[in-house]
């Protein structure tokens, strides 16, 4: 009785390592290499997963969107050829690695994932240029910068996990430290130009500026008691 305790732990513990691995059929590709992949393949197949939305403001040339989002997924996603490459991006990558993984689920069988979503793609400066600026300019970001106290700025999106998570605290530091740090958020989905020109291509972004030069940065979650540290 004790070994067949002991095996089916084994087992289970086996089961769960397997399930808990990305398919063989999904390959990570970052923006160079992801773009290259397209240019190789024939009529490629390129699904974005974002919102309808989001796919209107901005998309890889050829896309097509399928809404990870949307209830319908599945169906408009099983009129592709399973037996050819797909290739997968959302905004930064947590939707198009769920999408891939779906994807493997329903026989797929060459799964091109973004990884960092068209964040990574527009910071390889793989984006069509536009001489539309969206949002704020280079010019009048500068101007932000223009103060005798150090100057942070908070790259951050409505849709970001961890911009939400830090966003409470980041409200009140911007109270209780104004004699000392001014604090300015921006909203990479409104200020794409900007994003491109610096290179952003994770969020949030946090850079602190004294006298106009780079002091820190820092991408993705930090926590309060660390950010006030560098403040």
């Amino acid at each position: 009785m004790k070994l067949y305790s002991i095996y089916f732990a084994i087992l289970s513990f086996v089961m769960i390592s397997c399930n808990g691995q990305t398919p063989k059929s999904i390959q990570k590709t970052d923006a160079v290499s992801f773009s290259k992949k397209i240019q190789e393949t024939e009529n490629p197949q390129i699904l974005d997963v974002r919102t309808p939305e989001e796919f209107a403001s901005e998309h890889i040339d050829k896309a097509e969107n399928v809404n990870w989002l949307s209830d319908s997924f599945a169906i408009k996603a099983a009129k592709f050829d399973k037996s050819k490459p797909v290739f997968v991006y959302c905004k930064s990558g947590g939707r198009s690695q769920k999408a891939s993984a779906k994807l493997a689920e329903l026989g797929f069988t060459t799964i091109y994932e973004l990884e960092g979503g068209i964040l990574k793609w527009d910071a390889a400066g793989l984006s069509k240029p536009s001489e539309k600026i969206i949002g704020m300019s280079s010019q009048e970001y500068e101007k932000l910068l223009h103060s005798d106290k150090k100057v942070l700025i908070d790259f951050y999106a409505e849709w970001c996990a961890p911009c939400k998570k830090m966003t409470p605290y980041l409200l009140k530091m911007q109270k209780d430290l104004a004699d000392k740090v001014v604090i300015i958020r921006l909203d990479a989905d409104k200020n794409k130009t900007l994003m491109a020109e610096m290179k952003i291509s994770e969020l949030p972004t946090l850079l602190l500026y004294e006298n106009k030069e780079i002091k820190w940065q820092h991408s993705g979650y930090i926590s309060e008691e660390d950010l006030k540290k560098q403040l």
